[in-house]
């Protein structure tokens, strides 16, 4: 968990769908922020279909939830449409951000060593503090969790 005072670094990406999205111009609302790997890939659409699933309940508490990775625009659209996912999706393709969050790390996989995303969220409050941070996301579960945090701020 991170300290309630470490500021979350402004942002502004692309949207898939709609406008770009600087992060101070969404406050007071709190903001979820969930980074994943890649569109279309097993844990990343588990993880997406489920913060979908909890979008109405996040939206009661104004809280605003965002899935951001690497991936282009043209493919968060379809991605979006294929699973019907609620969620905005936004392009970090420069990996901006995900590099000043620290979610952007060498990672291995069948025995080959690359660069990507790992699966990390991060709850801002109404401040634009990091109220709370997961890091190497686990999905069964995780969106349960983000939602009491949610609730907690």
């Amino acid at each position: 968990m991170t300290d309630a005072k470490t500021p979350a670094p402004d942002f502004t990406l692309p949207q898939d769908g709609g406008d770009p999205v600087t992060l101070s111009e969404l406050r007071p609302a709190p903001v979820v922020l969930f980074f994943y790997p890649k569109d279309n890939t097993p844990g990343c659409t588990t993880e997406a279909i489920d913060f979908t699933a909890a979008l109405p309940e996040f939206e009661k508490l104004g809280v605003k939830v965002f899935g951001v990775s690497k991936d282009s625009l043209a493919s968060h659209a379809k991605f979006r449409e294929k699973k019907e996912l609620g969620v905005p999706l936004l392009s970090d393709a420069e990996s901006d951000l995900s590099e000043r969050l620290g979610v952007w790390q060498e990672k291995k996989m069948y025995g080959k060593t690359f660069w990507g995303i790992v699966r990390s969220t991060f709850l801002i409050d109404a401040d634009g503090n990091i109220a709370r941070e997961w890091r190497k996301v686990k999905v069964k579960g995780h969106v349960d969790e983000v939602l009491e945090a949610a609730r907690a701020l």
